[in-house]
């Protein structure tokens, strides 16, 4: 079954104890077996849940007020649900669900050894069926720019899906090599900022680890560290805070990092500090099997295979001030050089460069007819300009009536510009989080064309009836007159040309 509960009596204590404050709002009990995962969607308007029956279903609220529940023992339903969509295409059981930015994709992670993508304006189509995993997925999450889909299997691989083509863009298994099947799910997730991909169930010198991999160039050298027994779940709270740093006066820019274990325990990170902001231990009975962050980033909720959930209250002093979203979009924007938000199409094409963005918009404006391709390759770029013609000079020749014909040319930027772009990649590392300043070059040089004069007469396009130069008459040709102008030429029988009136 699925619950909605009410976070009101959570966060306001008096509110606990009034009778009149409903704590259970809605109870589904449409899945035919166990409920392994429920995710909202961005929006707010679905609320996606997956199981053992195979399954994945979409509710969305409904207008009706609810009512008992059937065989509920007195419990009632305050607010109502109805099912929108369920979604059967998985032969086995679904382990995991996530919301692609914008609520355009559904990917929904499966013991069948598979990641399904659903198309949500268009359902129950499905965009691709990604195969290569060779264990149980047990883990799937989106890259918050929405370039990239992230899976985790047992099948100790962590492999990253381009969704361009959705192929696979990196396969990553070193880490993961010791690492024992004893783990129900592998919940992944990506930093805020996109630059960070953390892992679960990872080993670092036989000791159970949440691994780090940069997104420049999947590297894997950096890990979180401390728990006794295998990491099942990591998520990144939504937030970039800031706080500001008296003894250096600026401000620091992190992320906040909630870890979960089969030890029981519960650890809180900061990319700020080396240590963990607080870590709770023996919360649960049994394995912590998901994690939830609110809104606003001050509220943790955690669920064990007990079947209880907890929920931690934290307050700005303990985070710090989290980053308004229109600082935090133009952010986005400022690293990758694309609006962030909803994904654009079935393949959307992504440049993480800003200069490399300009240089494409610029080309597309000022020449229709030049076509120019970017080569994206994890977060560098290249440009690939199409040359047409001769590039370094300039053709003229003369027409039989003495005008002088051109051949236009493509003129390809200035080569120190592209270079300068790429050596200012967007590239990070954890050192220079929260310093995002991107540097450009607006160097031009001087346009270096030379003119070649061609030998030989072409002739002159001439519509009916345009009268050419004087030096360029020629006589007529012996036979019958040509038509008028705009006229039509009719063939006349043999005989006699009659000359008075050609019509």
């Amino acid at each position: 079954r699925v619950t909605v509960w009410n976070l009101a009596p959570i966060l306001n204590p008096k509110l606990q104890k009034d009778s009149s404050v409903p704590k259970m709002l809605c109870q589904m009990d449409n899945h035919l077996a166990c409920v392994n995962s429920v995710r909202w969607s961005g929006s707010g308007k679905y609320l996606a849940s997956a199981g053992d029956d195979q399954r994945v279903i979409l509710w969305t609220k409904s207008a009706y007020g609810g009512g008992a529940v059937f065989g509920g023992g007195g419990k009632v339903n305050h607010e109502s649900y109805r099912v929108a969509y369920t979604l059967r295409i998985h032969d086995g059981d679904v382990l995991d669900i996530a919301w692609s930015p914008g609520d355009v994709w559904l990917a929904t992670a499966s013991v069948d050894n598979t990641v399904v993508v659903w198309d949500v304006e268009k359902l129950p189509s499905t965009v691709a069926i990604l195969k290569g995993h060779t264990g149980h997925v047990k883990g799937v999450t989106w890259d918050p720019v929405g370039k990239y889909l992230a899976t985790q299997s047992a099948d100790k691989t962590l492999r990253v899906w381009r969704t361009s083509d959705w192929g696979e863009e990196a396969m990553v298994s070193e880490p993961f090599e010791e690492c024992g099947g004893t783990t129900h799910v592998l919940r992944l997730d990506w930093s805020p900022d996109g630059q960070y991909l953390v892992s679960a169930h990872a080993m670092n010198g036989g000791g159970p680890t949440a691994q780090i991999l940069e997104r420049d160039g999947w590297k894997f050298e950096k890990d979180f560290v401390g728990h006794r027994k295998a990491v099942t779940c990591v998520r990144f709270n939504d937030n970039i805070f800031e706080k500001h740093l008296e003894e250096v006066g600026k401000k620091a820019q992190y992320v906040c990092l909630a870890i979960g274990s089969r030890d029981r325990s519960l650890s809180v990170w900061l990319t700020s500090l080396k240590r963990p902001l607080f870590v709770i231990h023996d919360v649960f009975e049994s394995s912590i099997l998901d994690l939830a962050w609110s809104k606003d980033g001050l509220v943790l909720l955690a669920c064990s295979m007990d079947g209880s959930v907890a929920a931690v209250v934290l307050n700005e002093k303990e985070l710090g001030t989290a980053m308004p979203k229109d600082t935090k979009s133009a952010l986005l924007k400022k690293i990758y050089g694309q609006n962030i938000g909803p994904a654009q199409n079935a393949k959307p094409m992504l440049i993480e460069n800003p200069e490399l963005l300009k240089l494409a918009q610029n080309g597309t404006d000022n020449d229709s007819e030049a076509e120019a391709s970017v080569a994206v390759n994890g977060n560098r770029a290249t440009p690939s300009l199409v040359k047409r013609g001769p590039t370094d000079k300039q053709l003229e020749m003369r027409t039989s009536d003495g005008r002088r014909r051109i051949t236009p040319i493509y003129i390809v930027p200035n080569s120190e510009t592209t270079n300068q772009a790429v050596m200012n990649g967007n590239s990070m590392s954890s050192e220079s989080f929260g310093k995002y300043q991107m540097q450009s070059s607006s160097s031009e040089a001087k346009s270096k064309i030379r003119v070649e004069k061609l030998d030989g007469v072409v002739e002159p396009n001439v519509s009916p009836g345009k009268k050419s130069s004087p030096g360029s008459e020629k006589p007529a040709p012996a036979g019958p007159p040509p038509p008028r102008p705009n006229m039509i030429a009719i063939k006349h029988k043999p005989g006699p040309v009659n000359t008075t009136n050609p019509a």
